[in-house]
């Protein structure tokens, strides 16, 4: 809603540019940064840094605000307090999600999950050695865990969202859809303040729950071998669930 548009900014930084006349090299180096930072930002790859937006509108001749619009405006002084409002949220918005940063959390998360993905693997021989049967580790329900954590662990990790529209801070709102992922949370307000708390929780659970869940299955089912048979799915409920919802209602409510 807020965002600002990367492409039509590069653009009229780069028309700037060549109308003051200097190469990028040039530019670069008035503002203590490399060539080639610039030359991403006129490809619409990566925005500036907040801190450098003034001297580059310094440097360029023009208002930060037009430097924000990706355009001229004959009045740039003269905007009332909405649009002020609007591109001091664009400015929040893109410093705090620049395409580096994106690039950098997506590989971080994919180091983290994949080396979750590595101990499971690891599990899953472990299993095969000691004597266990896909027929009965399907009738035992870890194959079900570890698929929902699978699945439900790549959106966590990849695909959810990390900011809820607007509308969820100005309104009392307990349920979130997107796509096949759906949470209705009585008793909690979905926001921006709790929301990346939840989408912590979220990631944590899909990773330990595929690490730990076979760890405790194996060790009840050699010291208690009864106990799992007879209260297998209630343990498995307890452990999966409540792993999940527990927290989740805990950090909502406590950074609502």
């Amino acid at each position: 809603m807020f965002e600002i548009d990367k492409t039509q900014f590069g653009e009229f930084l780069a028309s700037q540019r060549k109308r003051k006349g200097y190469t990028q090299k040039e530019l670069a180096q008035k503002l203590f940064i490399s060539d080639k930072a610039v030359s991403k930002w006129e490809r619409g790859l990566s925005m500036p840094d907040i801190s450098l937006l003034m001297p580059l509108a310094d440097v360029l001749e023009v208002t930060v605000t037009e430097l924000l619009e990706g355009r001229r405006m004959e009045n740039a002084g003269g905007i009332d307090t909405d649009q002020v409002e609007n591109l001091v949220k664009k400015v929040l918005s893109f410093s705090s999600e620049t395409p580096e940063k994106v690039k950098e959390k997506k590989m971080k998360h994919g180091l983290i999950f994949g080396g979750c993905l590595a101990v499971v693997l690891l599990e899953a021989v472990i299993f095969y050695l000691s004597g266990y049967r896909f027929s009965q580790i399907w009738s035992n329900h870890i194959f079900i865990v570890e698929l929902l954590c699978l699945i439900f662990g790549i959106y966590f990790w990849f695909f959810i969202k990390e900011k809820l529209p607007s509308y969820y801070d100005e309104n009392k709102i307990s349920a979130y859809s997107d796509g096949m992922f759906r949470i209705n949370m009585v008793g909690i307000h979905f926001n921006n303040s709790n929301w990346p708390h939840i989408v912590r929780v979220g990631r944590l659970w899909t990773a330990m729950t595929a690490v730990i869940f076979p760890v405790i299955y194996l060790v009840i089912d050699k010291l208690l071998p009864d106990l799992w048979n007879t209260a297998g799915l209630y343990i498995t409920l307890a452990l999966v669930l409540g792993g999940l919802f527990v927290p989740v209602y805990i950090v909502g409510k406590r950074y609502e």
